[in-house]
């Protein structure tokens, strides 16, 4: 693992790297949760790498702070979500994918998969003509619409990248109908689109650090078929 540094229009943003960009064929950006890059999303990022992906998660509240927080920490994060914009996440993905180009991944060897809030944001990246594939994780903001993005029901038809959602139905902030009419709203564009549910499964089910809601059955099969959607949809680089 590596701590890097991008450059960007507002700043040095942070980002937790693993993996051999030379070696690797194919590049997964991951986007951190609503408490930052934590230690579960370096672990994601160390896990992808040792599935011969290069990984990268870049640190999206770099703009006020470069630390992560405890997930019970609701009063501390909230101004670092609440400074978070369409306009900010759009620069913050542009150079992360600058970066990547530089270590010689185009658009079609690149992912990214995001968790909790970066779930949201995978699915607008996924808009963006900038990636080969993208996987969300319990993102947000379905109905309507977070920092400054329309809600994902209106972003779903300009998808420009295979994108497969993982969501728990016990998921308190984002219901099953909700995730039906998001599976709707993806169907509708130019591009292969799966919806996956788990019937036991709450918000944050992948995080074991979070012992209340994690789901090991359902963390094990979005997990595999994450990698697999990768593998399906990557091209890898000779």
């Amino acid at each position: 693992m590596t701590q890097l540094v991008l450059s960007t229009p507002d700043g040095d943003m942070p980002a937790y790297g693993a993996g051999d960009a030379t070696a690797a064929r194919t590049a997964v950006v991951v986007i951190q949760e609503a408490f930052g890059v934590t230690a579960h999303i370096e672990r994601c990022a160390d896990r992808l790498a040792a599935q011969g992906h290069y990984a990268i998660a870049p640190a999206l509240f770099h703009r006020t702070t470069t630390e992560s927080f405890a997930y019970d920490n609701f009063e501390q994060v909230a101004p670092h979500m609440q400074a978070v914009t369409k306009e900010g996440v759009e620069t913050d993905l542009a150079g992360t994918a600058a970066y990547l180009l530089e270590h010689g991944f185009g658009v079609a060897e690149r992912g990214i998969v995001g968790f909790c809030m970066g779930g949201s944001v995978t699915l607008f990246a996924a808009t963006l003509g900038i990636f080969g594939a993208a996987v969300t994780f319990y993102g947000g903001g379905v109905t309507k619409g977070r920092f400054g993005f329309p809600p994902l029901v209106e972003l779903a038809p300009s998808l420009r990248c295979a994108w497969l959602g993982c969501y728990g139905d016990l998921d308190k902030g984002i219901p099953p109908e909700e995730v039906e009419a998001l599976r709707a709203a993806a169907a509708t564009a130019p591009v292969e689109t799966e919806v996956v549910r788990y019937a036991d499964a709450d918000h944050g089910f992948n995080c074991e650090d979070r012992p209340s809601v994690y789901n090991p059955g359902a963390a094990t099969d979005a997990w595999r078929r994450m990698l697999a959607f990768f593998a399906a949809h990557l091209v890898a680089r000779s």
